[in-house]
């Protein structure tokens, strides 16, 4: 490791760095004029630190860090352009809640040369506040940084004006403290009018979301529904946040078929901590028309056309509450007992009933027959990565994950495709002991090319999967079924194992089932190293999410 020797007096850069380096536990970034002396004092002080090849993958990687570890990470640009080609990462990361700090270089506090923007504005433009660090408050305004991205649970921007990162840090001056934190306290009176319908309800059922992990509320949630006799759904991003065998796995797209039908017979559904958007609730169809739909979260109140009762509550302290208030139900008498087939492994079993054949019409690869297929392929210790596109619906339906944070998709809240690269190797450093399954389709695999190579650099053992139907997939079958010209959603076949050879991966092109025994082999004899599988699948495989969309004549 290189000694690093500290300059004469600190400036406006390395007195951010040193809070950077007291806050997160990594760094993403490109280098650039704006941000050199900042990522020069870290690395050279020996902070980890990881540089993307493309200035998205640097938001993407500190975004997927923490999805996957929980721990608050940081990223960096430089200004003008890089700031720029990071914003689509950014927007994503502010749609999907994940704190993170993102320190970029500014225009210069005198005024904008010819080539700068407006970056503040462009940030608020997607909701992302930024502050601005100067030789007064260096190092408060970075822990204020910091504290405000855990508070609110989402980005925020730290700029370094160009002529200010250098300049010599003057006494600091302190901030005003942030406001005191609301917590949200349901009355009484709200408790046992939910209570009271809960006790009434003949077929419960419970949603956990990413609120029930963040609120720390797992406990609390799970007692209440073994209490009703209920049976539990999750959001994506809360996959496994209970364990039980009543678990009837990922609601809205990613739901498999039959348990989607067995969720509609519920005629009362608690949602806690879940936005319940329209992907999460299927385009409405979540649910049958009869069912009582009362959501429970901190956010504030909105309108929801399919939600009859919101209380807006701090989750733990509500579901504790709750569950006091609810006497533990005979289990003949539950909803469980009357479905137990829930509780058995045909019910339970990741086969693809939806369609179990091994090629599509067209003579390609049945996705789901692929995806299933590699669920006992692939080592069970592994985090799932994904790009967004019509593919992504697949491996929520038939791959399981050791945790919630092992489910990742950075690029959905945003409906973004060609995050997936960029993502991709914030998940291998935070869990550099699991094996990383990156699964991308071939137009959003193309677009991040650049962090093809990022990935095999930061990856100490990974799998890419190609779903590779040589088109854009979600156009094709919005638009090409209702008679457009298809010709721009084409894409000439791309053999992405031949692109991971030629960066010093392995791989194999899979046109059968029986391919798919090289990548077996591949993970018997290899405890590090990245395999590259590139898999012709059909064009004529409509996954389940899209089907339930066009079904609803829902715009995406």
């Amino acid at each position: 490791m290189t000694t690093r020797t500290p300059p004469a007096s600190p400036t406006v850069s390395t007195a951010v760095a040193d809070v950077v380096a007291e806050r997160a536990g990594h760094l993403f970034g490109l280098m650039g004029n704006g941000n050199a002396h900042l990522i020069s004092h870290l690395t050279s002080g020996g902070f980890p630190f990881t540089s993307g090849r493309h200035e998205a993958a640097t938001v993407a990687m500190a975004d997927a860090y923490y999805r996957a570890s929980g721990r608050i990470a940081a990223a960096t640009t430089t200004y003008g352009a890089g700031f720029t080609n990071a914003y689509t990462a950014l927007a994503e990361a502010r749609l999907a809640r994940v704190p993170l700090v993102l320190i970029v270089g500014d225009a210069p506090s005198t005024g904008p040369r010819s080539f700068d923007i407006d970056q503040t504005a462009s940030a608020e433009a997607v909701g992302v506040h930024t502050l601005v660090a100067h030789p007064t408050n260096a190092v408060a305004t970075a822990h204020r940084a910091f504290d405000l991205a855990l508070r609110t649970v989402q980005p925020v921007v730290l700029a370094l004006p160009y002529d200010l990162a250098t300049a010599p840090v003057d006494e600091q001056a302190d901030l005003e403290p942030l406001p005191a934190k609301r917590f949200w306290n349901a009355s009484g009176k709200e408790l046992d009018r939910v209570a009271a319908i809960l006790r009434n309800a003949q077929r419960p059922l419970l949603l956990a979301g990413r609120g029930v992990l963040l609120g720390d509320a797992t406990g609390p949630f799970k007692e209440l529904g073994d209490r009703l006799g209920a049976m539990f759904m999750t959001s994506v991003m809360a996959t496994n946040v209970v364990e039980s065998p009543w678990n009837l796995g990922i609601a809205g797209g990613f739901a498999r078929e039959h348990r989607l039908d067995l969720a509609r017979q519920a005629d009362v559904v608690l949602v806690a901590g879940a936005s319940l958007n329209s992907f999460q609730h299927r385009y409405g169809t979540l649910f049958g028309p009869d069912a009582r739909v009362i959501r429970i979260d901190n956010e504030p109140p909105s309108e929801h056309p399919h939600v009859d009762k919101y209380i807006q509550a701090d989750l733990a302290p509500f579901l504790e509450a709750l569950t006091g208030r609810i006497p533990t139900v005979e289990k003949n008498q539950t909803w469980r007992h009357a479905s137990s087939e829930v509780a058995e492994d045909e019910f339970r079993s990741v086969g693809p009933y939806e369609d179990p054949q091994e090629f599509g019409p067209d003579g390609r690869l049945n996705p789901r027959a692929v995806v299933a297929a590699l669920e006992q392929i692939l080592p069970a210790e592994r985090s799932i990565v994904m790009d967004g596109g019509h593919f992504m619906g697949w491996a929520p339906m038939y791959l399981s994950v050791p945790d919630p944070q092992a489910m990742v998709l950075v690029g959905t809240a945003f409906q973004s495709i060609g995050l997936g690269f960029s993502s991709a190797p914030g998940v291998s450093i935070a869990h550099p002991e699991r094996t990383t399954v990156f699964i991308t389709g071939d137009g959003g695999g193309l677009m991040g090319l650049a962090d093809f190579e990022t990935f095999l650099r930061t990856t100490r053992r990974g799998v890419v999967i190609a779903l590779n139907d040589a088109a854009y997939g979600a156009e094709l079958h919005q638009y090409a079924s209702k008679g457009l010209d298809p010709a721009a959603m084409l894409i000439d076949e791309v053999d992405f194992s031949a692109i991971g050879r030629a960066l010093g991966a392995s791989g194999h092109k899979a046109t059968t089932l029986a391919d798919l025994k090289v990548l077996e082999d591949w993970l018997a004899k290899n405890d590090k190293g990245v395999f590259v599988l590139d898999v012709a699948i059909s064009r004529e495989v409509v996954v389940e999410w899209m089907s339930a969309s066009l079904s609803a004549k829902t715009s995406l």
